[in-house]
């Protein structure tokens, strides 16, 4: 028997942390750092305001040099403490990464529960390129 991609999706989910965009919605502003993993031309129709776009296919191989996740606090790039949201369109594909994140030893990653759609559903802020 073959696994599927909502196999994946599904077990991936059972390890990770996914969190409301309600919830998030209440988080101030620059105490976690947002990436969205859709691709370029996805991001720039619509993203949650502060989002960076490291899309799923390069993310883990960039997330440690990228300079607009650089830590606030200091000059040092993308801590695996630093805390960290991820989204997609509808959750799938942030789970997955959230899941790689996590076994790249990132401590503290959440994926969006419903993403983008979710999120623009509830009527939160977006932001356009």
């Amino acid at each position: 028997m073959h696994t599927t991609v909502n196999d994946l999706v599904a077990a991936a989910r059972a390890r990770i942390r996914e969190v409301s965009p309600q919830e998030a919605a209440t988080w101030p502003a620059g105490s976690v750092a947002i990436i969205d993993v859709r691709e370029p031309e996805e991001y720039a129709a619509g993203h949650l305001p502060g989002a960076v776009n490291l899309p799923r296919g390069v993310l883990e191989f960039r997330i440690h040099a990228h300079p607009a996740l650089a830590c606030s606090t200091s000059q040092e790039l993308t801590r695996p403490d630093r805390p960290l949201l991820l989204y997609c369109l509808t959750g799938g594909r942030s789970a997955l990464a959230a899941d790689s994140l996590r076994q790249l030893g990132f401590g503290d990653v959440r994926s969006l529960a419903g993403g983008f759609a979710a999120w623009r559903n509830d009527a939160l802020p977006t932001d356009q390129e």
